[in-house]
């Protein structure tokens, strides 16, 4: 068997920067393990797959597809980078003629359009709830040491664990935190966090004018720190948008790669996300 297959970095405009996701091309579903052995030989933070739905179909006419994402160790219910990855291999290099293509996946359909330069995506808007600091403080100490938190909340949802810096804490602050992720697995054992954001305000007077910044760490789905991550931001946006009052905001998540993405909540109550992708590599899978 032979799979089309593509590196793309998502949620950047340059080479090696943003975050990489693989993405197969396939005609058919594969055994689950198939798809698991693909994304542990990848190793990339996610794998995905574009599974054709009608046999009449191809890569470049057809407007509906079915979406998976698998981590090198699990698969995942929702993953913002590897769905821009995967529009970006159809609009770019398959070259498809619709102007909105639409998956099927473990979150339901996700409409993903061109708009200029970039690639948009509408996803569901997850938004966190504050949290008691005590509830949670081992994480959070194991995640941002002594460095002063302003709140904790979590989207029970997503399970996604979201810690926010004080505002004295400059950008430095974010980038110089090293959690450790066997720490993470050990420290918290309710089950309730799968995944931990870290997260401060931006600057929107330095250009070019960033509304809040992140880091993201998914040791529990083998990452321990994800480049970019449109998931995350489905809860961060929620967040970020009440205490600043405003629905359209830029955001930039701060990894060693880093990564910009454009965020519009709708009146709808989901989420446009917004980001370029660069393809670095292509080529065939043979199994």
């Amino acid at each position: 068997m032979e799979i089309p297959i593509f590196t793309v970095d998502a949620f950047t405009n340059l080479p090696f920067k943003g975050n990489p996701a693989a993405v197969c091309l396939l005609l058919h579903e594969l055994q689950d393990d198939m798809y698991q052995n693909i994304a542990a030989e990848m190793n990339l933070s996610e794998t995905a797959f574009i599974i054709r739905l009608n046999s009449k179909d191809d890569f470049s006419s057809g407007a509906r597809f079915r979406l998976r994402w698998f981590t090198p160790t699990t698969e995942v219910p929702l993953c913002g980078h590897a769905t821009l990855a995967s529009a970006a291999v159809l609009f770019y290099k398959k070259k498809n003629v619709n102007s909105t293509v639409i998956f099927e996946t473990l979150s339901g359909e996700l409409y993903v359009r061109q708009q200029g330069e970039s690639i948009v995506m509408v996803f569901p808007l997850n938004k966190p709830t504050p949290v008691g600091l005590k509830e949670f403080k081992d994480i959070v100490k194991a995640a941002v040491g002594d460095q002063p938190v302003q709140e904790v909340c979590l989207c029970a949802t997503t399970k996604m664990l979201m810690v926010r810096l004080a505002d004295s804490c400059d950008r430095s602050v974010l980038t110089s935190l090293r959690p450790d992720p066997a720490v993470l697995l050990r420290v918290d054992t309710s089950g309730r966090v799968r995944c931990l954001l870290v997260t401060m305000i931006g600057d929107p007077g330095c250009q070019p004018g960033y509304d809040f910044y992140s880091r993201n760490f998914f040791p529990w789905f083998g990452v321990p720190e994800d480049p970019v991550t449109g998931s995350a931001h489905t809860v961060l946006a929620g967040y970020w948008s009440e205490k600043l009052g405003k629905k359209k905001m830029l955001a930039y998540q701060c990894s060693s790669r880093g990564g910009e993405l454009e965020l519009e909540l709708q009146d709808d109550g989901r989420l446009n996300i917004a980001g370029q992708a660069v393809t670095v590599l292509q080529g065939i899978l043979t199994l």
